[in-house]
């Protein structure tokens, strides 16, 4: 933990802080009641910030205590300094809960139990390329495989789901996995 809370902290002390929301949940989060969200792997609060101006109140969790700094200090936003090799979401409470770029199969299946009836679950992240594009290879273990986010969200209403071709802030051509599923 120490490791991985000491590189994602330098990380964020050299980045500036990202303001555009995330354009999946900009489309969707009105399939969400306004309510509690939770802002999985948050960062310095492009989604935590977007969802507390919607009304929501924001459960933002990230090792990062520097990335957590960052975040706006709304009353209605609360900061969660964890690594979420170890954290647990709560079940039953969540009206929305966001998962962009980042990747943690531990959670995933806590996830659907952490929605509330008719809780709605926004997730994208980078897919395994296979090769396919000249970018170096993150570690395999944070890249899903062809159709892996359809098939650990079946059990929930798929309101949307694509993989596709992207371009990442980099400039580098990346594949991408995203769903939009509710919870009956």
């Amino acid at each position: 933990m120490l490791e991985d809370k000491k590189r994602w902290n330098e990380k964020y002390s050299q980045k500036e802080v990202q303001e555009e929301v995330s354009t999946i949940l900009e489309k969707y989060v009105s399939h969400a009641n306004i309510g509690i969200a939770l802002d999985v792997a948050c960062g310095t609060g492009r989604n935590t910030n977007f969802l507390a101006k919607k009304g929501f109140e924001v459960d933002a969790v990230d090792i990062s205590n520097v990335a957590l700094d960052k975040i706006s200090k709304l009353p209605t936003i609360n900061k969660i300094e964890a690594d979420l090799d170890k954290y647990n979401i709560t079940p039953n409470k969540y009206d929305l809960i966001v998962n962009v770029n980042y990747l943690n199969r531990r959670i995933v299946s806590q996830m659907k139990d952490g929605l509330k009836s008719g809780g709605v679950v926004i997730f994208e992240t980078y897919l395994l390329a296979h090769g396919d594009f000249k970018i170096p290879t993150m570690n395999l273990d944070y890249l899903l495989r062809k159709n892996e986010l359809l098939h650990a969200f079946i059990a929930l209403e798929v309101i949307y789901y694509e993989e596709r071709i992207d371009v990442n802030p980099n400039g580098d051509r990346v594949k991408i996995a995203s769903i939009v599923a509710k919870k009956s």
